[in-house]
């Protein structure tokens, strides 16, 4: 296939007005490729060259494009500059620069989707002394050999413009309506997903085999299995009343990680969003190089800062200093971590997603070294089918500075990229009526007003995440309770995000519409007092009433989660009738 073809459906989908009709059109495309080009357009068309967790990077400012884009075609710097600050598009520019410049045609019309893949791939792997002059050359050839509207589509990959309002989800549907022309093979797809998160590869898979070619995935080190999410209930004897004997663990307030090791390749650590986080924890990779006894293992955990002197847990304030690009090793003498292992996914080439969780804790504490002082430490576990006890458990645990308990089901599998109640969580009620916290993405702002006028800012759409549809449904807009630094960290995640119009996964109220938008990427959680019925709020709107926070407040940025794995609607729903009880 052609990228000029590609292009033509990326500004297709670029104009779509719904979700159905972005699926279909992803669809037709996925119909037209091969089983070699197939994996390369589902990564092209979410601006990327592999899957999230091989975080490969352009590594290039929109000045190195706009430079390229005057070298490719011969333009005066000045006017490019100027025209780029009034089009505020950079991919429109070099559109326009390129249509203007129809001498230099010849064969354009004739560069592949493979061809200019490479090329872009290629780019990635650029760094060092004289990079940036190869990177330089590379676009501008690029350029050169493209016609106009694949260069407004190769220069926003480039800067991370393309964004086209669809998540992975709407990709997985797209997959089902070009085998089926319509959603019912979306769950068996999503399943395969969810243990081998790599699009281009299912795609392949599917192209080549079909729905029954999905059965051969299994998890692999190096690629990481999206994290199983806990149920909530409102007290303890509802957890007994559901799973019966469970094994209690304590929920640690840290960062979630999942360990891959390879005794010839070493450690990797990933997070639930997918990015690989090795270098931000060295001493974690450390002891899953030193203190694990086995050939190869993916295996969950929490990491967690502790005081070194008293052995004591530090708060996620402290925790979350580790998350950082630049001075780990200073930091990490300051606030040292354990990781809190709990489950084990993988071991010895053996898939242990299937096997009950007496099994997988068995085999788990069984490949950890005991060494004096461990790093990697095992969650240990209490079983009980006593209320009570599970109550004296979680008093324990939430006065040790822990969050709380997750009780998980004796025969429960691990259910990779969904929340069941397979394992149910009992946190520390902080309010008389909302026990626990929304996770939100921020879908736009309002401009400040008297001491927030210097932000840019003064308060935020929030919404969460309906899962059927794949949209955004709005839950609050909060003005308060965030401190001058945290205003404006937000000011400055929502610049970079703005987006020049409603997002198309947005659904909102014509009341609660915000000054500008923001493209569906900062995630945040939300602390309410409860959940009540709003006439102007969509999430879960039925009869013209959704559900919104009363007094919400800023808890935390939560940079380790995707806008996907927000709180659901249906979870918001669920919430709003265990509050009523």
């Amino acid at each position: 296939m052609l990228f000029s073809e590609l292009a033509h459906y990326l500004q297709e989908i670029e104009s779509a007005s719904s979700r159905l009709v972005m699926t279909r059109l992803l669809a037709d495309l996925f119909k037209k490729t091969s089983a070699q080009e197939i994996g390369k357009v589902a990564y092209l068309v979410q601006g990327q060259t592999a899957p999230l967790y091989e975080h490969r990077e352009f590594g290039v400012a929109e000045k190195l494009v706009l430079k390229a884009l005057t070298s490719a075609f011969s333009l005066d710097s000045a006017q490019a500059k100027a025209r780029n600050t009034s089009m505020g598009d950079l991919g429109l520019v070099a559109e326009a620069s390129r249509e203007e410049t129809r001498e230099l045609f010849d064969s354009t019309q004739s560069v592949t989707i493979e061809e200019l893949f490479e090329k872009l791939y290629t780019l990635t792997t650029l760094s060092g002394t004289g990079s940036q002059d190869e990177k330089l050359a590379l676009i501008a050839d690029m350029l050169r050999i493209s016609d106009p509207l694949s260069c407004r589509y190769i220069v926003r990959i480039l800067i991370d413009k393309l964004r086209l309002g669809f998540s992975a989800m709407t990709i997985l549907d797209a997959y089902s309506w070009m085998l089926t022309g319509d959603k019912t093979l979306r769950k068996s797809i999503e399943r395969a997903y969810n243990v081998y998160p790599n699009l281009g590869h299912i795609g392949a898979l599917l192209k080549k085999g079909g729905i029954h070619a999905l059965s051969q995935i299994e998890p692999a080190v190096g690629v990481p299995i999206l994290m199983a999410r806990a149920e909530r209930v409102e007290k303890p004897s509802d957890i007994i009343e559901k799973i019966g004997e469970c094994a209690v663990e304590p929920k640690y307030d840290g960062f979630r990680l999942q360990l891959h090791y390879d005794k010839k390749k070493g450690t990797r650590l990933f997070t639930r969003g997918l990015d690989e986080v090795s270098y931000m924890y060295p001493e974690i990779v450390q002891a899953g190089n030193n203190e694990l006894q086995c050939d190869s293992l993916i295996l969950e955990g929490e990491a967690v800062g502790y005081n070194p002197d008293t052995g004591e847990f530090l708060p996620f304030q402290e925790t979350v200093q580790r998350k950082r690009k630049y001075g780990i090793q200073e930091k990490a003498l300051l606030v040292p971590l354990r990781l809190f292992v709990f489950d084990l996914l993988y071991l010895n080439g053996k898939n242990y997603l299937h096997k009950p969780y007496t099994i997988r804790k068995k085999m788990l504490k069984s490949i950890i070294k005991s060494k004096k002082v461990n790093t990697i430490v095992y969650t240990k576990e209490i079983r009980t089918r006593d209320p009570h006890a599970l109550e004296s458990l979680f008093d324990q645990y939430t006065s040790e500075g822990l969050e709380g308990v997750i009780a998980k089901k004796l025969d429960g599998t691990y259910e990779a990229g969904a929340r069941g109640f397979n394992w149910i969580k009992f946190k520390r009620s902080y309010s008389k009526k909302l026990n626990d916290t929304i996770d939100c993405v921020v879908m736009g702002f309002d401009y400040g007003k008297g001491k927030r006028t210097s932000f840019g800012i003064g308060a935020f759409l929030a919404g969460v995440y309906n899962k059927a549809s794949d949209t955004f449904e709005t839950v609050a807009k909060i003005g308060t309770g965030l401190t001058d630094d945290e205003w404006r960290a937000m000011s400055a995640a929502c610049e970079k995000n703005k987006a020049a119009q409603k997002p198309v996964q947005y659904i909102v109220d014509d009341m609660t519409t915000p000054d500008e938008w923001s493209y569906p990427s900062i995630v945040v959680e939300i602390r309410a007092d409860e959940i009540t019925k709003s006439p102007v709020h969509t999430a879960g709107k039925t009869s013209g009433i959704g559900y919104a926070l009363r007094f919400p407040r800023l808890e935390r940025f939560r940079a380790d989660k995707k806008p996907t794995d927000i709180t659901t609607t249906v979870e918001l729903q669920d919430l709003y009738t265990v509050q009523k009880k």
